[in-house]
């Protein structure tokens, strides 16, 4: 395991990085304290890490700026989003341009190491605020009591025949099989058995990939490119 940790605090960054290491002591965990050295880092690695942990808010990040500048120059490299301040909509947002995870400071190490864990393992990772059945922000305490983590698969899909290349995930194959068949998304949640702000991730990445502004359009789209059958 390969990971790099970008965050100015360094407390945090060094806390996080013993306790990973502890865990797994075949472990390599690299920290820097700002976007330029993370850049610099990953430029110079022989070994690209396996995951990017970058703080929303250190320096040279400017927001999301920063996040989309990284994934652009590096984008076989897996990135997640590291913050102690982020709001769901920075969380969304980060998730389209590519983010495999949102990881909140506010997690306890059992938890960030599990969720590392299911990021390699080539899924993403959300918290999930079941009071809301809405994104955690990271200033929620973590606390086991209604709260939880949702796992959103990370595979790409291979063009099929003659069909236009999409990249949908195999989970965004079976959103948008029950999206074209008119289903809610609680509908969706409850026959995929995940939750409803996960199945709204999903529709977001669909429509992204489909260039559809609407779940209605990604449907006609998806009719159009032969991703569905008609029903």
């Amino acid at each position: 395991m390969h990971l790099l940790i970008a965050d100015d605090h360094t407390m945090f960054r060094d806390a996080m990085s013993q306790y990973l290491t502890r865990s797994n002591p075949q472990a390599k965990v690299a920290t820097v304290k700002n976007l330029d050295e993370a850049v610099e880092y990953v430029a110079k690695s022989e070994d690209a890490p396996e995951l990017v942990l970058l703080d929303l808010n250190m320096p040279g990040m400017n927001g999301l700026e920063g996040f989309k500048t990284f994934r652009t120059k590096f984008p076989k490299v897996s990135v997640a989003l590291l913050s102690g301040v982020a709001e769901i909509d920075d969380v969304q947002n980060a998730m389209d341009l590519g983010a495999v995870g949102y990881f909140p400071k506010t997690l306890s190490g059992r938890t960030m190491l599990k969720a590392i864990e299911l990021v390699l393992s080539g899924e993403k990772f959300i918290p999930v605020d079941h009071a809301t059945n809405g994104l955690m922000p990271s200033y929620f305490i973590d606390q086991t009591q209604g709260r939880a983590t949702a796992p959103l698969p990370l595979h790409t899909s291979a063009p099929k025949g003659g069909r236009p290349a999409v990249n949908l995930t195999p989970r965004e194959e079976e959103v948008l099989e029950r999206l074209v068949r008119g289903l809610s998304n609680k509908d969706i949640a409850r026959e995929l058995d995940l939750q409803e702000v996960t199945i709204k991730l999903h529709i977001r990445g669909i429509c992204r990939k489909l260039g559809a502004n609407n779940r209605t359009q990604a449907a006609l789209k998806a009719y159009e490119l032969g991703l569905v059958k008609k029903v």
